[in-house]
């Protein structure tokens, strides 16, 4: 690497103020989607100054900015999303969102905030970059599939590899944990509808009641996923919402129910899919009633690049000084949009850990996603030297 790791990691930890600032500064006024005009005007103000060729995009809030080095060779990109989430927050710090119904609940801020670091670090090195270091700064990764609209408007354009940190409470403030092959699961949305005929509650004989059959088809679905499925690539289907009736004496018409499935291959999600179906309809069938299956697909399985991924094991324990550095022992059944990258290039995801020093056991952190959601801002330093101690890996051509 251009400079020593042990330096690295102080050089960013003298960037931790700057970061904090940012980041508190993105928490304070969460944005939701793919318009994210505050975020943008906020993050493009932090990277002002700096010797990069910035452009935004049209489709959605982004900005891309790239750094050349003084001598050619590879394009490699670091990821940071800048999105919040549709919720309240509850967290009581005095930095806490001041947007109703929206909070940075999943460390987006701080992804951005560690980006912006990473990119003013390298900047100052230019000398001794060879290549082209590509700072992406994605909206929408909530849903809104950002990373898809950035990809369509060029971002991967000449890139040869691809690197993005993801935070998360439940692994102690500065541990480092990523693996080869699979690391997130796929994520697809279902809607059941089991149309009957409804009547008086007092004739159910006279009618085809939904309701007990759409709980039959929630049992035999969580039934069919532990008979059906490899336990070695697993699956979760969850049902989340059952909604049917009026009032207390009228049987209904439909009833429907709504949830996700997940998993961690491609051959498991097609076959759960294709059981999802076949369940609901035949057990509707079975009661003379019908069902109407929906199914939106959702973000693909996220697959680390196997050489990738070992390269931040390499790599990472020198910034994580004196912390662990982690393969995980199997996926998580979170899903992210940064799956749509590492489809087209080789790359990798690494998870940062940000518990907050007083909580003794990260596995009782409020996770991403809980409106009491904290994390350890110091934390930051280790993503941001993370970031430029990968990007300089990647332009050495190390891992492919």
């Amino acid at each position: 690497m251009a400079t020593g790791t042990d330096q690295l990691t102080a050089l960013l930890a003298d960037r931790l103020p700057d970061m904090v600032a940012l980041r508190r500064r993105l928490h304070r006024r969460p944005e939701i989607g793919l318009d994210l005009p505050e975020t943008q005007a906020v993050v493009l103000e932090a990277l002002g100054g700096l010797d990069l060729a910035i452009r935004t995009g049209s489709g959605c809030s982004s900005i891309v900015a790239d750094l050349d080095g003084d001598r050619p060779g590879p394009t490699v990109l670091l990821r940071a999303d800048m999105d919040a989430l549709p919720m309240p927050e509850d967290t009581g710090l005095d930095h806490a969102s001041e947007i109703p119904g929206a909070m940075h609940a999943c460390g987006h801020d701080a992804h951005t905030a560690m980006l912006v670091a990473a990119a003013a670090h390298l900047c100052a090195e230019r000398d001794r970059i060879a290549g082209r270091v590509r700072f992406m700064f994605q909206p929408g990764e909530e849903g809104y599939d950002g990373a898809s609209v950035m990809i369509d408007e060029g971002v991967l354009d000449g890139v040869e590899a691809a690197f993005a940190i993801h935070i998360t409470p439940n692994l102690p403030a500065g541990w480092v944990m990523t693996r080869p092959g699979p690391l997130m699961a796929s994520a697809d949305e279902f809607v059941i509808t089991v149309r009957g005929r409804g009547g008086h509650a007092s004739t159910p004989h006279f009618t085809a009641d939904p309701v007990p059959v759409a709980c039959e088809i929630v049992g035999a679905l969580q039934a069919a996923v532990t008979r059906r499925v490899d336990a070695f690539a697993p699956a979760v289907v969850t049902v989340a919402t059952i909604e049917a009736g009026t009032t207390t004496n009228v049987i209904p018409e439909t009833a429907t129910m709504a949830g996700t499935i997940r998993t961690v291959s491609e051959s498991t999600r097609k076959a759960v899919v294709e059981d999802l179906r076949r369940v609901a309809t035949g057990i509707a069938a079975a009661h003379g009633q019908v069902a109407e299956v929906t199914i939106e697909a959702g973000y693909p399985v996220t697959v680390n690049t196997p050489s990738m991924a070992e390269l931040v094991m390499e790599v990472a324990p020198a910034v994580a000084t004196g912390r662990r550095v982690l393969e995980a022992p199997s996926p998580t059944m979170g899903a992210e949009d940064w799956s749509r990258v590492l489809a087209r290039v080789p790359g990798s995801m690494a998870f940062l850990g940000v518990c907050p020093p007083e909580i003794p056991d990260a596995r009782q952190a409020p996770a991403c996603h809980s409106n009491r959601m904290q994390l350890h801002e110091d934390a930051m330093s280790v993503g941001a030297a993370l970031h430029v101690a990968m990007a300089h890996a990647l332009l050495e051509g190390r891992g492919r």
